[in-house]
């Protein structure tokens, strides 16, 4: 390169570099976010690093940036972060600063959640088990010993982040910052009302003495606000919410796109329709800032699912799917009304505003004006009944019911939140040969449960039943109860076990006699089981298992679990009174099993002899405490992986030894009401009555398990491995890939655009349906209808071969047709 060339690409660099260091300025008036002088309205989306891997994050900040979001927001997870005391995991999925380089690269910014509470559905809420362990402590109450922990781990992710330069006055992208987490939610619960005011303080106090250069802010902190924080609503409405003072900003942390999924429930589903809805709302109502949770809700891999009995499926129907697929119609049709926001975000964070009520409360006008322009929304919360409403212009609008319209001149209707032009994609997984062929060759082990079958070698005793996350450190999901007691004769008793959950296995001089586990909700339960003694030294082993531990509520961390306090008694089974009360026996204690002392999980070399049956073998199955081993090869493509586990029990599974979560396919979902209907309008709810738009009722919980390409090998064999508690048959266990199968859109009018799409380099093999009204079916099986001819000429013209094609609808798809007047839809298998 010479000189002259040289000089001017230096000097920009220079600028480029001298930029950065100065970084970003953020700030904040009654309007906006102010970044470096201006007003901004932001749109954000919720992806959590550990639900993923980092192979997957730019890709899914990737197709978020291309949705319209300006931000990504995070929460922070103490227990992954730090699972023993001053012991730190910053590697693979909770590579932090990685995620946050991924974000910057994409040029969006960053949301940081430290929280370290942080509910989430996450296990304990993110906060480490092993915190109990520390005399005096009180979570989440103003007390030395949880303060010092707190501050510790908070100043350590800040100091992180510094360090790697990702705040946005050093250049990097995070804009703002949250201290704890939805404290005002349990506050006035926690029977100590000083304490909680002074904690709540202290935190933000703490928070702002870090100095990290951009605001912090609290979610649902409604009372007790502190002075140098900004409060913000969550919730799946928030248009109604509006901060404590007047200085400061709209924000909505969490809008939920849908919601988390327990072992017993079906799947829920929040429209498209009901989330634009929502936006376009709080927008009106001089909202500034929202954010979607979840944008990609991803997986609860290993152990991270709280609850208790939250599935490790963290789908949440969000816009990106649990793999990473676009999930159509929400995605497309909440991009196009980000598109319509930004371009009016001049006149809405500067401009006057006017909320006129049209005659009822339900329907509002509200007018923007700045300069010689203006900008109107038109909100509908009737759920049953469209409304026409005259603008001061004189124009009329048809509104329908539960449904905003846009228009950024107050002329023309830019967008409805109940009109969706966007496709809808229904996904499909396959099997077969683009996977992998079926009949794995199993090998399998049992479970060494010998040891645990006497009351030695423990790892202490007690004379008396102790609580079992205490006891643990969660470090396990199993923990053993064993004692001995001797016995004159044989005697047939009835074993009473009390216990607070979630599951319990019992055995009695080495043989299993007994199993149950409890339904959700109720983890206090009773297990009876006959057994018989015999004369001599009797040996008791109790194992406890938890499903995940409890995330939320006030004093949520004194949730008990295992056998605390009992009693275990044996019960005369004439008199049916107590013959032996053993819960002040000595107890012996020991967490875990001896496959996970062993890992075997990891299939180690010096461990395979110990595998039998193979490729000519053959395996027991529905035994209890088993082992099994397969290989595989990797599906061909890009398309994401997926293991149907149906015909198994519970347990654990593991790909190339990556802990892929807990399986339970044995429970089966509840038939809820809200299967059976589904409709945007009216108010969405997850919980108590008027649910709806359930899927998945009387199916199993969850059959499918992501197994994300970055744990699988290409051109090589791959191991899974799985520990079978409950009993299951492996034989039928296999794999699929996952994209889009049929891709289906609209024109409601002449002029309208038809895109349709497939996805990961698949093209559109056929164009099924052209239709002038349907009258039928959905997407994936249209029935009835006028076919145009004319229309399915055009498209699989336009379409077939191709991975994404559009189309204008035209009066020509309806001449000669004979259909009268209708909305034009199409549909195509990819």
């Amino acid at each position: 390169m010479d000189r002259v060339s040289w000089q001017p690409l230096a000097l920009l660099l220079l600028a480029a570099v001298a930029a950065v260091a100065s970084g970003t300025e953020v700030g904040y008036d009654d309007r906006a976010l102010v970044i470096d002088g201006e007003r901004r309205l932001l749109i954000s989306g919720s992806i959590h690093y550990p639900r993923s891997t980092p192979e997957m994050w730019p890709d899914l900040i990737r197709k978020a940036k291309e949705g319209g979001l300006d931000a990504i927001e995070t929460y922070v997870f103490w227990n992954g972060h730090e699972p023993r005391r001053r012991q730190y995991n910053f590697e693979g999925s909770y590579d932090i600063v990685r995620f946050f380089k991924e974000v910057q690269d994409a040029g969006m910014y960053a949301i940081l959640r430290i929280g370290p509470y942080i509910c989430g559905e996450w296990n304990y809420g993110g906060l480490p088990a092993w915190l109990r362990d520390i005399s005096g402590m009180q979570f989440r109450m103003h007390n030395h010993p949880f303060e010092q922990e707190m501050e510790t781990f908070t100043t350590l992710i800040v100091d992180k982040l510094k360090e790697a330069k990702m705040f946005a006055g050093q250049g990097g992208p995070i804009i703002l910052s949250q201290i704890e987490n939805e404290y005002g939610n349990v506050m006035d619960k926690l029977n100590n009302d000083e304490s909680a005011s002074e904690y709540i303080h202290w935190c933000a106090a703490m928070a702002n003495k870090q100095n990290v250069g951009v605001p912090w802010i609290m979610c649902q902190q409604d009372q007790d606000v502190p002075p140098n924080v900004i409060n913000t609503c969550n919730g799946f409405y928030c248009h109604d919410w509006f901060p404590k003072r007047t200085d400061i900003p709209k924000i909505w942390t969490e809008n939920w796109t849908g919601w988390f999924k327990a072992w017993d429930k079906p799947d829920f589903h929040r429209s498209a329709e009901d989330i634009a809805f929502s936006v376009a709302m709080f927008f009106q109502t001089r909202g500034s800032l929202q954010n979607y949770y979840m944008y990609h809700g991803g997986t609860n891999f290993g152990r991270t699912s709280g609850g208790p009995y939250i599935t490790t499926s963290y789908d949440y129907d969000a816009p990106l799917d649990e793999y990473g697929n676009i999930r159509q119609p929400k995605y497309g049709h909440l991009k196009d009304l980000h598109n319509v926001l930004k371009s009016m975000e001049k006149i809405l964070l500067h401009g006057d505003y006017k909320d006129t009520t049209m005659g009822n409360t339900n329907v509002t006008v509200t007018k923007y004006t700045l300069d010689n322009s203006s900008a109107c929304f038109i909100s509908n919360k009737f759920d049953d009944k469209e409304v026409n409403v005259t603008l001061d212009n004189g124009a009329t609008h048809a509104v329908p019911a539960w449904s905003v319209s846009i228009l950024p001149d107050c002329k023309t209707v830019a967008y409805n939140s109940a009109k969706i032009k966007t496709q809808t994609s229904v996904m499909v997984k396959r099997p077969g040969v683009e996977t992998v062929t079926d009949g794995l060759a199993w090998s399998w082990m049992p479970e060494n449960l010998q040891p645990f079958m006497t009351d030695e070698k423990g790892n202490f005793r007690k004379n008396e039943l102790l609580e079992q996350i205490a006891t643990s450190g969660d470090q396990s999901d199993y923990l053993w109860y064993r004692t001995s007691f001797e016995h004159k004769g044989e005697s047939n008793y009835k074993l009473h076990v009390n216990t607070t959950g979630h599951e319990l296995y019992a055995f009695v001089n080495g043989k299993l006699v007994g199993r149950h586990y409890s339904p959700n909700g109720g983890f206090v339960f009773q297990m009876e089981t006959p057994v018989k003694l015999h004369s001599g030294k009797n040996y008791i082993s109790l194992l406890s298992a938890t499903i995940g531990l409890k995330n939320y509520g006030a004093l949520f961390e004194m949730m008990p679990a295992g056998i605390v306090g009992g009693p275990v008694k044996l019960v005369d089974t004439v008199t049916n009174t107590t013959a032996y009360d053993l819960s002040n026996s000595s107890w012996s204690y020991k967490a875990g099993l001896a496959g996970e002392y062993r890992e075997t999980h990891l299939d180690k070399a010096n461990d395979r002899s110990q595998w039998s049956g193979g490729l000519n073998g053959t395996i027991p199955v529905h035994r209890p405490f088993t082992w099994y081993k397969a290989t595989f090869e990797a599906p061909a493509g890009e398309e994401p992986v997926v293991a149907d586990l149906l015909g198994l029990g519970k347990g654990v599974v593991w790909v190339n030894g990556n802990n892929l979560g807990r399986y339970w396919p044995s429970y089966v979902a509840a038939d809820m009401d809200g299967c059976q209907r589904c409709d945007y309008r009216g108010t969405f709810k997850a919980e108590g009555d008027g649910q709806k738009c359930l899927t998945g009722c009387n199916e199993p919980s969850q059959r499918f398990y992501h197994v994300p390409r970055s744990f699988i090998k290409a051109g090589e064999p791959n191991t899974m491995v799985l520990f079978e508690e409950a009993g299951g048959d492996p034989t039928r266990v296999s794999f699929h890939t996952v994209a889009v199968g049929a891709a289906c859109a609209e024109a409601a009018e002449v002029g309208d655009e038809v895109a349709l799409a497939c996805s990961h380099g698949r093209t559109i093999s056929s164009v099924d349906v052209a239709s002038l009204g349907v009258a039928r079916g959905k997407c994936g099986a249209y029935q009835g209808g006028c076919e145009s001819k004319a229309a399915l000429a055009t498209f699989t013209a336009a379409c077939v071969g191709k991975e994404s094609c559009t189309v204008r609808h035209t009066e020509d798809f309806r001449a000669g047709s004979g259909c009268d007047s209708g909305v034009l839809t199409v549909q195509a298998t990819c």
